[in-house]
């Protein structure tokens, strides 16, 4: 079809079907799919999570708006330090008490880091919001000495010289974290301290190795290639994994999409490169397996995912006036109607590939390129905040993988592409949710879902996502502009559901099991 134009309106009605079954389970659903990610960077944490001279903060600067916003979400663990600022960090420098801890210019943004937040300061703000940590450690201008310390610092329990320093420093219990990711982007040419694979994978094995050896408890994440369109990719992945195999449990991924051309047709197939890069990862990581004989199946964690475009000229100019500043307006994208719904395509995406994606985190969370924005007066959510905050509250249980029947349409970089994009989550109390986004400019889809494989169910709501300009967004003067509606439910006509899918939209079909 070449590159399709749409026009605004259309009286034609798109028909697809749906067909699900409890026995089209694809995995179930790790928690950690709807994580996010808090870098040292911009406004995310000052201004952003900790703002101790603001009246909306308590006692230990943590701002309470922004709190509450995030508590909503119920994100599960929050990725920390960075991203690129991780390969230019001592840990050391963020513990201890503030008056002793260095202030530093941190060489990934060009800005200066006060250090005046740090690990403790993370993991008591983690608690406020009920998530756990995933915590990084550098592998730029560090290594695997640095690596094994931090997690005798925040683990063991005590009698060691930094057990005891945690003790000192305020914490008497451990902060316990599972979740540890051994460098960021290690190929990328801008990372502080790039390496080749096997530099990297040497290094990442021996850091793995010690770790391990500290805590036997925690898992590891290793870097994969920075970007699928890397000239390392693949061959990155295959050379790392020969060196760290059998000491890491999680290969991870990055994927950033943008909208330079402003076609929503193009923009809104880029959940298919997503789709594609995640089953390569798998391939790549399982050829490793297989290469070493090993009985051991790695994971990924797709710990860098978002829309990512909108601020790339403010960022220019904001470091040109302001080189080695603090605390800046750095990569503040203002999301439109339009990001919302591939993010809700990236997270079908993801529960699609539930059965090795277990770990994913929303990049990044509040402030620089995220679902919250704050000022020092308000907080308010961006469009793609209601489709990560439906998916975390909807999509833990067993995901299904549905037999869908839909019209298809190309476009500039994709090829048969469905108009509606989506997936199934059964709940462990049998409550049934069907995600799904209809990609068509201008044409409405009415939806037939066979749901007779499941007995007495209840169609209880039918969440909608839609605004009519796909330029929309939400803003501190105006922050419902695009917020999220509850349609009307119909009874199902000989088992099948029918539902009105609305030209450009994030849908949310709740099913309730009638016998509990």
């Amino acid at each position: 079809m070449g590159d399709q134009k749409f026009s605004s309106k259309s009286n034609d009605m798109k028909k697809a079907n749906l067909i699900l079954d409890k026995d089209f389970a694809i995995a179930r659903v790790d928690e950690r799919l709807f994580g996010s990610f808090i870098e040292q960077l911009g406004r995310a944490v000052y201004e952003g999570i900790y703002d101790p001279k603001n009246p909306k903060s308590d006692e230990n600067g943590f701002r309470l708006d922004v709190i509450d916003v995030v508590k909503k979400l119920r994100v599960p663990i929050v990725r920390y330090p960075g991203g690129n600022f991780l390969s230019g960090f001592n840990w050391e420098d963020s513990v201890g008490p503030r008056e002793h801890r260095p202030v530093k210019l941190d060489l990934a943004w060009f800005t200066t880091e006060t250090n005046a937040f740090g690990m403790h300061e993370f993991c008591d703000w983690a608690k406020k919001v009920d998530t756990k940590v995933m915590y990084a450690v550098n592998m730029g201008t560090r290594g695997l000495d640095e690596a094994r310390n931090a997690v005798e610092y925040a683990n063991h329990p005590g009698g060691s010289f930094w057990s005891d320093m945690r003790r000192k420093n305020g914490a008497e219990k451990p902060f316990d974290i599972k979740l540890w990711c051994v460098g960021n982007e290690m190929d990328g040419p801008w990372q502080i301290g790039q390496k080749t694979a096997y530099e990297y994978g040497r290094s990442a094995n021996e850091a793995a190795k010690v770790m391990k050896w500290v805590d036997p408890s925690i898992e590891i994440v290793a870097c994969g290639s920075s970007a699928y369109d890397m000239p390392t990719f693949g061959a990155w992945e295959l050379e790392m994994l020969e060196q760290c195999y059998d000491n890491v449990d999680y290969v991870s991924l990055h994927r950033y999409y943008q909208n330079l051309t402003d076609d929503t047709a193009n923009f809104l197939a880029k959940s298919v490169d997503m789709d594609a890069f995640i089953k390569t990862v798998v391939s790549l990581c399982d050829a490793a397996g297989g290469k070493k004989h090993s009985k051991k199946k790695l994971n990924l964690s797709f710990d860098e995912w978002n829309v990512w475009y909108h601020s790339n000229e403010q960022d220019k100019q904001v470091l040109a006036q302001n080189r080695w500043g603090q605390a800046l307006h750095l990569l503040e994208d203002v999301y439109n109607f339009e990001d919302a719904l591939l993010v809700g395509s990236m997270l079908i995406t993801l529960l699609r590939n539930s059965d090795r994606v277990k770990i994913a985190c929303l990049a990044q969370l509040i402030n620089v390129i995220a679902p919250i924005m704050t000022s020092k007066n308000n907080c308010w959510v961006q469009t793609i905040y209601w489709p990560f905050m439906h998916a975390s509250l909807y999509g833990r249980g067993t995901a299904l993988r549905p037999i869908i029947n839909s019209p298809l349409y190309s476009s500039k970089d994709f090829d048969d592409v469905p108009f509606l994009d989506a997936t199934a989550v059964l709940g462990d109390d049998g409550e049934l949710t069907i995600f799904a986004v209809n990609r068509s400019t201008d044409c409405d889809m009415l939806l037939s879902c066979d749901l007779r494989a499941f007995e007495k169910l209840k169609f209880d709501e039918h969440i909608v996502l839609h605004h009519e300009d796909v330029k929309a967004v939400n803003t501190e003067a105006a922050p419902n502009t695009v917020i999220p509606t509850s349609e009307k439910v119909s009874d199902p006509e000989n088992g099948l559901y029918n539902v009105k899918v609305p030209a450009l939209s994030w849908n949310v079909l709740k099913f309730s099991n009638s016998t509990n």
